[in-house]
């Protein structure tokens, strides 16, 4: 049975989902961030130490400033009413990505990776502002100034997500295909999972079936 250390998730159909169901994409949105609660639930049931969700990505600035903005203010609504509560479940909250949101945001985001620094439990990284072309090429810089020689080594050690262990599970909600810039070099041998169903409408026997799956494959890692 293949072990589980951490599973990504591609939150995908917020949006559609609002509007087949709400006629509001932002409906859609607040009930996406139900299933992360529970999914979070879950995950811990599982003692799975690493879920990485991907929340923000670079291209997402390109939506209506509306959508974007309430997109944030229910992240700065879940941070103050719920940072609490993920601490006393020893829950640690990892940023991935460029803090470059609002000063109330920023401040918020910068209290609760502090705040929850010393749990471990489960870690949780929030992929905000994330791109992973642009994780590599600030990783590349990185490893340029230093004078470091080039190697995946030294790639691990300059990006975002080090001391990290890769996914060894991607689901991707929405009945989309695609990875969309996320996590691009450190999914090279992780298992993906293109669910149908949009993120709101899934739940947690969609994610234990898939966990489920995930654990009867036969992982060759390139050997026979």
């Amino acid at each position: 049975m293949n072990p589980l250390k951490h599973v990504a998730i591609i939150m995908d159909g917020n949006g559609r989902w609002g509007l087949k169901y709400k006629n509001s994409r932002n409906a859609g949105h607040k009930a996406g961030l139900k299933v992360v609660e529970k999914i979070i639930k879950e995950t811990i049931k599982k003692e799975i130490k690493y879920l990485t969700l991907y929340a923000f990505s670079t291209e997402n600035w390109k939506r209506p400033k509306n959508e974007v903005n309430y997109l944030f203010k229910l992240l700065e609504n879940f941070l103050i009413n719920k940072i609490e509560d993920l601490n006393n479940q020893k829950i640690k909250l990892k940023i991935i990505g460029y803090k470059k949101f609002s000063k109330k945001l920023n401040k918020l985001l910068n209290y609760s990776e502090k705040k929850t620094s010393k749990n471990s439990k489960l870690q949780i990284n929030l992929a905000l502002n994330y791109g992973s072309k642009s994780e590599l090429i600030g990783a590349f810089k990185k490893i340029r100034v230093k004078k470091f020689k080039i190697s995946e080594e030294n790639i691990d050690r300059n990006l975002q997500t080090k001391n990290i262990p890769d996914p060894d599970l991607l689901i991707r909600t929405g009945n989309t295909k695609r990875l969309s810039n996320f996590l691009l070099w450190q999914l090279a041998y992780s298992e993906i999972f293109f669910e149908k169903k949009l993120w709101p409408a899934f739940n947690e026997k969609d994610y234990n079936r898939i966990i489920k799956e995930y654990r009867k494959i036969k992982r060759n890692f390139g050997k026979i």
